[in-house]
């Protein structure tokens, strides 16, 4: 199994709803903290950083939360949304933004996420 752009599970619908970039999901306590706070002004906002290495990251827990149901690989889909965007833009991974509470590895995703997470894990 694989995933090529575009992400076969990605709905085109009009119906799915898109967020703007200026929506900031956060944690209530947080969120309540921050509410007077510009979002340029949040640092993690501002800062430049490599995405390949952060889908690399995400992809390596990923393997630390899969699981083979039914001969398929799954994982927990509770990391950033971007990063799983772009995994499911690269083909390792199903779209994000489906009801499911977990994502589907694509052969190549679930092989890639195990060597990723040997090496930043492994001992």
């Amino acid at each position: 199994m694989s995933f090529k752009e575009p992400c076969p599970f990605r709905s085109n619908d009009d119906r799915t709803p898109q967020l703007k970039a200026s929506v900031l999901l956060l944690p209530l306590p947080l969120a309540s903290f921050l509410i007077d706070t510009p979002l340029e002004s949040i640092y993690i906002l501002r800062m430049e950083y490599d995405k390949d290495k952060v889908d690399d990251l995400v992809l390596a827990l990923l393997h630390l939360t899969s699981f083979r149901e039914h001969g398929i690989v799954r994982a927990w889909k509770s990391h950033d949304w971007d990063a799983l965007d772009r995994l499911c833009d690269k083909g390792f991974i199903s779209d994000p933004k489906r009801k499911g509470k977990s994502v589907v590895l694509s052969d190549d995703g679930a092989r890639k996420a195990q060597e990723l997470f040997q090496t930043f894990c492994g001992s």
